[in-house]
């Protein structure tokens, strides 16, 4: 596969090891459809070539990120959060949060990662009306927020 773009993510574990995402060069196919490779090594199960096929070469490339992103995302990796970008810009950039809100008792958690094992939390601190959860590293992992229905911002609301 000839390359036009990649990422190295940084796997957090003992030892971190790198994950590199790679888009080819897309390719008009016999059919006339555009397909564009693209590769994600050092994740379990995503070690060999895949492509994606569009209609003309700039889908093709639209939909191998789409792809990408959704593969490393929705990895148990990411979700366990040991997916990290070591080169990441330095502003601040949006962040994927999970949302419940328990209309009948009025309150919502918000979680910064897609799953969070009972045991992970190891600290809580208590301000006002919200209960921030930490990890071991201290990390903020979610936070439980009372009232909810005035004070979870209404885009949120779901």
């Amino acid at each position: 596969m000839y390359e036009i773009a990649h990422r190295v993510l940084v796997l957090r574990t003992d030892p971190p090891r790198d994950v590199t995402a790679t888009i080819g060069v897309p390719y008009e196919e016999p059919t006339g459809d555009w397909s564009c490779p693209y590769r994600i090594d050092g994740l379990d199960g995503w070690e060999h070539e895949r492509k994606v096929t569009g209609v003309d070469s700039l889908e093709a490339i639209e939909l191998a990120l789409a792809m990408v992103r959704a593969a490393l995302a929705g990895s148990h990796e990411a979700r366990e959060g040991l997916l990290s970008w070591d080169e990441a810009p330095s502003e601040q950039r949006p962040q994927t949060v999970y949302v419940s809100w328990d209309k009948i008792r009025d309150v919502a958690y918000i979680a910064m990662k897609h799953e969070i094992a009972p045991e992970e939390t190891v600290s809580q601190v208590e301000a006002a009306d919200v209960v921030l959860d930490f990890g071991n590293t201290g990390q903020l992992l979610g936070l439980e927020l009372t009232d909810a229905a005035t004070r979870l911002p209404s885009e949120m609301r779901i």
